[in-house]
């Protein structure tokens, strides 16, 4: 057949309508995207084959009708836009293998400059988004010497953009973007990408050029969505009502934000923030969580920058442990800053948890040395606070049912519909009290998020010590825990059990209730009272001051902080088995604040063979001849010898004298290599497993650490076994 046949069926019959149902597919990937304007946009909708569910009946018709051109018009000059086409495709339903193949083939067999220029640059979107960031780069580089046209100059810097952007190079990619704009019709997508290249000033701090693009989104035609946080922007750029049409009074009043005050209130808190009005800006905070309706997609970042604001400027790390624990738990995973955030809330989680064990063991030996009389009244008072709090929460939750149905909810008053209603409410099982079910559910939502409950939460043990500790801390108030999401409430005039029964004086002459007696010989099972439980209840201590001091000193960097909780262990405990590590963290601490300290000498004087010791005699910078190398070396060899002959207590001491005394020089992880072999034949296998983490920690870069992991991996397997 001729070759007219083949390009007219080819154009019309296959290619024709690929292009089309491609174009509808995008149209709707485009209009189906879902933007999350507390981080800056991408400049390019990221391919995602879950969220692109709805386009991939297009897609797959695209490709389909793109394949015939293929099989059956192999000589047609629209070969190399079918296979464009189906490349596009397989990149949109993140099909990335095959899609990069098809780009790579069209490169190398295609015939029109014009065409293989397209498919390069489908090319490097393909890296871009396999995360190849080197490839991309190549081909970018290959790209920006070529004789692009106009179509494909305009894709060629929107995906380098992109590439830069996704790289965290922003500006670069806003340089870019500004390149790119020229060749940009006017209308919502323009306005789209002058709203990222806003977004992307304002994170390099360059507010004026951030305004402009705000104020360019606005003469672009935006969605009613870009106009408003282009607004939004504006001002928080500014700092006032500088280019922008409203103030925050005016976009409040606005009916057509209804849905959307939270995010205006959050940006307030924002601009509060930012000019060291804290105060003020965790207000506009808290109003913005109240302010949210459906859409709950801005509750994560409010509590996120509540929890950096205790965090960095209130030092309050109670509260900012719980507000990064309740935005973890409704961040999506996907977020930029996910792990890092994790790695914070863990840190916070073991501070609250080291505390709260400090705290609580304190308050057990303080009620273990008082008097029957006087433990009693202790006790008695706890669960009469504990009680207060569980009926003002309550009242709190019949105030709210009020709020929600637009009826009165009256305490042991059966409410229309609910199982078991012809009980009183504090009589039905937990879940069937609407009552309480309603106050709960508020409660834990607002404070907490979207979270799975614990085993156990309403056991009468763990609420009773709870009261206890909160009644007898060192604050003797109670926690900011408790201000923000309170124990359980229980109904005034409930059934008697273990949790909610109303506990307190009893009037002379009337018999303790059987809950009452349970709430308190539970209390009392738990204190210290004998040698053995006080020495239990003082290793707990032991070990969180200790664990305390190195969260302040390695996860917050807080040295003040750190220096304090070491100094409060080694006063309480002075014999603790971590004296030598306290030692030097007290040294480098106080170092690191520029303070002179004996800590350093302490630790030498007294543990001159640990690790700590020569690391303490390292940092102290003595230089090291070629005499001492030669020295070194021969006693090494003088040692081995001990190690092979069997000699391993004086080849242990001796080794352990040269560390010190060799410190800094070439053969120092040598010499604590052989030390770690003499430590397993003297002392035995945790001695041995000990010296083979520090020796990990001590040299990182050592040639010899993967043969020391090897060992390590060894050493371990007897355990694994014996489990």
């Amino acid at each position: 057949m001729s070759k007219a046949y083949h390009n007219l069926t080819a154009h019309y019959n296959a290619y024709f309508i690929a292009q089309d149902q491609l174009r509808q597919a995008e149209t709707v990937l485009y209009k189906e995207r879902k933007e999350n304007y507390n981080q800056i946009l991408p400049i390019l909708v990221p391919v995602d084959s879950i969220a692109n569910a709805s386009a991939k009946p297009f897609l797959d018709e695209a490709i389909k009708k793109a394949s015939l051109v293929a099989e059956r018009h192999q000589n047609s000059k629209w070969l190399d836009d079918a296979y464009i086409v189906i490349g596009k495709a397989r990149l949109l339903k993140e099909d990335l293998p095959n899609a990069i193949e098809v780009f790579k083939y069209v490169n190398t067999k295609g015939t029109d400059e014009d065409d293989k220029h397209m498919a390069l640059v489908g090319l490097m979107r393909a890296y871009v988004e396999n995360e190849d960031y080197t490839n991309a780069l190549n081909v970018a580089e290959y790209l920006r010497v070529q004789p692009l046209n106009r179509d494909n100059t305009r894709e060629f810097y929107l995906t380098k953009a992109y590439l830069h952007q996704q790289k965290g190079e922003l500006a670069v990619a806003a340089g870019i973007l500004d390149a790119t704009f020229p060749a940009i019709k006017k209308g919502e997508p323009n306005a789209r990408l002058h709203l990222i290249a806003g977004q992307m000033y304002d994170q390099l701090g360059q507010t004026a050029k951030a305004a402009d693009h705000y104020a360019a989104v606005l003469r672009n035609r935006p969605l009613y969505e870009q106009e408003f946080f282009a607004n939004i922007y504006l001002i928080q750029s500014s700092g006032d009502r500088r280019g922008s049409g409203q103030s925050f009074e005016q976009m409040l009043s606005d009916r057509k934000n209804t849905d959307l005050k939270d995010k205006i209130y959050y940006t307030m808190g924002q601009i509060e923030s930012r000019r060291g009005k804290y105060d003020r800006a965790i207000d506009f905070y808290r109003q913005s969580v109240a302010a949210t309706t459906t859409n709950t997609d801005q509750i994560p970042y409010t509590y996120l920058e509540m929890g950096r604001l205790y965090f960095e400027k209130r030092n309050d790390l109670v509260n900012a442990q719980m507000y990064y624990d309740s935005a973890l738990s409704l961040l999506p995973q996907q977020s930029k800053d996910y792990a890092s955030i994790a790695t914070r809330k863990k840190s916070l989680d073991e501070f609250v948890e080291y505390r709260n064990t400090i705290r609580t063991e304190d308050s057990l030996q303080r009620l273990a040395k008082l008097s029957p009389d006087a433990l009693n009244a202790a006790l008695q008072k706890a669960m009469k606070e504990q009680d207060k709090r569980e009926a003002e929460q309550a009242e709190l939750a019949r105030k709210i049912v009020e709020k929600a149905t637009g009826q009165p909810a009256t305490a042991g008053v059966s409410m229309p519909g609910a199982t078991n209603s012809d009980l009183a409410p504090a009589d039905r099982w937990y879940l069937y009290n609407p009552v309480r079910l309603t106050q709960g559910r508020q409660d834990f939502l607002i404070a907490w998020g979207n979270r799975p409950l614990e085993d156990d939460w309403r056991r009468s043990t763990k609420e009773a010590l709870r009261a206890v500790a909160s009644e007898n801390t060192p604050t003797n108030g109670a926690s900011p825990a408790n201000n923000v999401n309170p124990v359980g409430a229980s109904q005034p005039g409930g059934r008697p059990d273990a949790t909610n029964a109303v506990a307190g004086n009893p009037a002379p002459g009337t018999p303790r209730t059987d809950a009452a007696t349970t709430r308190l010989d539970a209390m009392k099972a738990r204190l210290p009272l004998t040698p053995v439980s006080l020495s239990q209840s003082n290793a707990k201590v032991e070990n969180a001051l200790y664990r305390l001091g190195k969260l302040y000193k390695f996860q917050f960097n807080q040295p003040t902080e750190a220096i304090s909780t070491f100094e409060q262990l080694l006063t309480r405990y002075p014999n603790t088995l971590q004296k030598p590590e306290v030692y030097y963290l007290l040294h480098v601490s106080n170092d690191q604040l520029g303070r002179t300290s004996s800590w350093k000498d302490k630790l030498l004087a007294e543990y001159p063979n640990t690790t700590y010791a020569r690391q303490a005699g390292q940092a102290s910078g003595q230089a090291v001849t070629s005499g001492t190398e030669a020295l070194a070396q021969k006693t090494y060899a003088d040692i081995y010898y001990l190690y092979q002959s069997g000699n391993l207590t004086e080849g242990l001491a001796q080794v352990e004298n040269a560390l010190g005394k060799f410190t800094g020089t070439q053969i120092e992880d040598k010499f604590a290599l052989l030390r770690i072999m003499l430590v397993g034949k003297v002392q035995g296998v945790d001695p041995y497993r000990q010296a083979l983490s520090e020796f990990i920690r001590d040299y990182p870069v050592s040639l010899l650490v993967p043969h020391v992991k090897e060992l390590q991996a060894a050493a371990e397997q007897p355990t694994a076994k014996r489990k």
